[in-house]
């Protein structure tokens, strides 16, 4: 589910897609303009956005560290407005002189762009289901109160019987400022997968399942009844749910989704390929299209 947009994200939005129309870079031949400190950059960027949108005390925005971009004279940052529990953000680049700034995805022709995405994820320790030498892996990020990945957790039900070529791997990003019991339940998640790896699958299906009867007052107690369910014990999987240990995984899993840029839910890589929601339709294309790509010259996959 992505997040909530207030009037101030909307704004956002409306200006990130301006900016590659409004910010331009110099015409060639125009000598180049000395670097600007980066404190002077980030200042400039705010106060041109905040003039821009007439964005007063009650919008908080945060303009990153600026880091080198992949093309020369060009930095990249993150955009960060909030207005009370309300956030959007987005990437811009910007000019080394604080000139000139836009919003746009740059690609190196020359790298295969589904590699890099790959060699972002950390897989290891995550639940993992299907054949590990699968030469299609679905990655999900996910949060288990959000009604959109529920109905990818119904698609992918459905769908990987289907393809015995496919693994899925499973990480954790709840939106716990939207989603109040999400967070409880990828703990109780992973506390079920550092008991028995393939119980975690049990509680990932019972809590979809029962999605729409959890709540932020019943959740813990939820959680301890599929946690029995699944066969666990109790005294082991009550420690876990207070353990730092259990907290930490479920951070980390958020960093890595947020490394990826992952800000909505359900996000799901096939291969490192992005799709956001739950399309049966483009999923199975997807997969479709890797099997088509690990098959001998002359064959067609089939499911």
């Amino acid at each position: 589910m992505k997040h909530y947009r207030s009037r101030h994200a909307l704004l956002l939005t409306a200006l990130l897609g301006a900016m590659t129309l409004a910010a331009q870079t110099a015409n060639q031949g125009t000598p180049a303009a000395p670097a600007a400190t980066d404190d002077a950059v980030r200042k400039n960027m705010e106060d041109y956005l905040r003039n821009l949108y007439a964005w007063g005390p009650d919008v908080k925005l945060t303009i990153g560290a600026l880091k080198d971009a992949d093309i020369p004279g060009l930095l990249m940052t993150t955009v960060d407005v909030a207005v009370a529990e309300q956030k959007d953000s987005a990437k811009l680049y910007v000019s080394r002189d604080g000139k000139f700034m836009f919003r746009g995805e740059v690609s190196d022709l020359s790298k295969d762009p589904l590699a890099q995405t790959r060699a972002k994820m950390i897989l290891e320790g995550a639940p993992t289901k299907g054949d590990p030498k699968a030469p299609v892996t679905l990655v999900e990020y996910a949060d288990f109160e959000c009604p959109m990945c529920k109905q990818l957790h119904d698609v992918l039900r459905v769908v990987l019987p289907n393809y015995p070529q496919a693994r899925l791997v499973f990480k954790d990003f709840p939106l716990s400022t939207i989603h109040p019991w999400a967070r409880t339940a990828s703990i109780a998640g992973r506390c079920a997968y550092s008991q028995d790896p393939q119980a975690f699958w049990k509680l990932y299906d019972a809590i979809y399942t029962g999605q729409e009867i959890i709540s932020a007052e019943n959740a813990w107690a939820k959680m301890l009844d599929y946690a029995a369910q699944a066969g666990l014990n109790s005294d082991t999987f009550k420690s876990c749910m207070a353990s730092p240990e259990a907290a930490k995984a479920i951070d980390d899993s958020f960093e890595n989704g947020r490394t990826l840029e992952v800000t909505s839910t359900p996000t799901i890589f096939v291969n490192g390929r992005r799709m956001i929601g739950a399309d049966r339709t483009a999923l199975e294309q997807s997969i479709q299209y890797e099997l088509n790509r690990h098959k001998p010259k002359g064959s067609a996959a089939k499911p």
